[in-house]
């Protein structure tokens, strides 16, 4: 065999591995789907907790007003929450709006923090531990700015915590509000379905293993107190504390009755903004917790360590190597015996790939018609290929970051 064959054949394993383990994610979160369709929302036992909802914004006036009405409208008893609005160190109309909603409802609990480029402006880590202060609840919930959680979301919430205390934390779903503004929001709105939540669903059916989304979640106070907070070198704050509550032994459970829908980049350039900063986000976790792997009380975590590892590093080099071989081998530079047999993998991978992902869209309404199917297949060879960009450029960013020692920041996503 020449060195393109062992290259070709090493990548194939990598790519095939892991997509043998997304297909058994996939199977695993359809299961749980079925079963958590079929079950009641836990009953609350006695006096309803006090939830303090903390909302991070920054320059968010388009939205915050809608998302905050929201808020105010949960099906919860009013006086068992809080709404702490920390409006960071904004230059827009944000404080004017939010005192306009103070006004409007004197009788709520809506605490608004305006901070300025000295207390604040350090991204959205450092809004959630000057929001905590003023947090007066036994359990603390998070929404982004752009959210309009269902009336529900945070009493399936609170009800799965309240009744189990292996639980750190339990997170609910975000779907896309506005995922037929273009065709690049009708991706997302797939990816979100199929990579996110059905993944989510099938961590925790297999490994009792889920990790925080920004978003329409809650948790312990205990919890963030025992920890210090948020870290405010960590931009995927998220993924970075979901590790810290797995090794204080507790579980994070996935709740997929508790919805919020939120805004996503409806052009190009905003969402490879905002992917690039995700993946650089997750590869600061993912180095933070490398030495976990060698660690016998993070057993139960190993799993997430690999899976990060594999679709950040593995994965990205496999499909780069593959891809320049078969192009190398096509122009005729580089001669590779199993061109042939590689073609028919890439081939049978499209085909699970349409089959896996359309087959989850079954688990929410209206969601599985044939313009999906299509949409799938163009997906395939458009929005998944630019991943693999994304996420080398979101490896150059904290490389580039690390060498200048660059502080965490807000990356403002482009509201409408």
């Amino acid at each position: 065999m020449t060195i393109s064959d062992i290259l070709m054949v090493i990548a194939v394993i990598c790519i095939w591995s892991l997509l043998l383990v997304n297909v058994t994610l996939i199977i695993a979160g359809y299961l749980y789907y079925i079963k958590s369709e079929n079950e009641d929302m836990p009953e609350i036992e006695g006096e309803y907790p006090l939830v303090s909802i903390m909302v991070p914004a920054h320059n968010e006036g388009v939205v915050i007003c809608k998302t905050v009405e929201s808020l105010l409208a949960l099906d919860y008893p009013e006086d068992r929450y809080e709404i702490i609005v920390i409006n960071d160190n904004s230059s827009d109309n944000s404080a004017e709006l939010l005192a306009g909603i103070q006004k409007r409802n004197p009788g709520r609990q809506l605490i608004v923090i305006n901070t300025d480029a000295i207390t604040g402006g350090k991204g959205k880590s450092n809004a959630l531990n000057i929001g905590f202060t003023h947090c007066k609840g036994q359990l603390i919930a998070i929404y982004d700015a752009d959210n309009t959680p269902e009336k529900t979301a945070l009493r399936y919430l609170v009800a799965e915590i309240m009744n189990d205390s292996s639980l750190g934390a339990v997170i609910g779903k975000f779907r896309t509000r506005n995922r037929n503004a273009s065709l690049l929001t009708r991706f997302i709105n797939i990816e979100t379905l199929s990579f996110q939540w059905m993944a989510q669903a099938g961590r925790w059916k297999l490994f009792k293993l889920c990790t925080i989304p920004g978003t329409n979640f809650i948790m312990r106070r205990s919890i963030v107190e025992s920890i210090g907070g948020w870290d405010v070198k960590a931009i995927a704050e998220d993924t970075e504390i979901s590790f810290r509550i797995y090794m204080m032994g507790y579980q994070i459970k996935f709740q997929p009755k508790s919805v919020t829908w939120e805004q996503e980049p409806q052009t190009l350039k905003v969402w490879f903004k905002q992917r690039t900063r995700w993946a650089k986000g997750n590869i600061y976790v993912i180095v933070k917790n490398i030495p976990l792997l060698f660690d016998k009380s993070a057993a139960k975590v190993r799993f997430d360590i690999l899976y990060f590892l594999a679709i950040y590093f593995l994965l990205l080099m496999s499909l780069i190597t593959s891809d320049v071989l078969l192009i190398l081998h096509a122009l005729g530079y580089v001669h590779t015996t199993i061109a042939g047999l590689s073609n028919f993998l890439w081939l049978l991978a499209i085909i699970l790939f349409v089959v896996g992902t359309f087959i989850t869209l079954t688990t929410e309404k209206g969601e599985m018609s044939l313009s999906n199917l299509w949409i799938v297949m163009l997906m395939y060879v458009s929005y998944c290929q630019l991943w693999m960009v994304v996420a080398a450029y979101g490896l150059y960013l904290y490389v580039k970051d690390l060498i200048f020692k660059r502080e965490a920041k807000w990356y403002k996503t482009e509201r409408y």
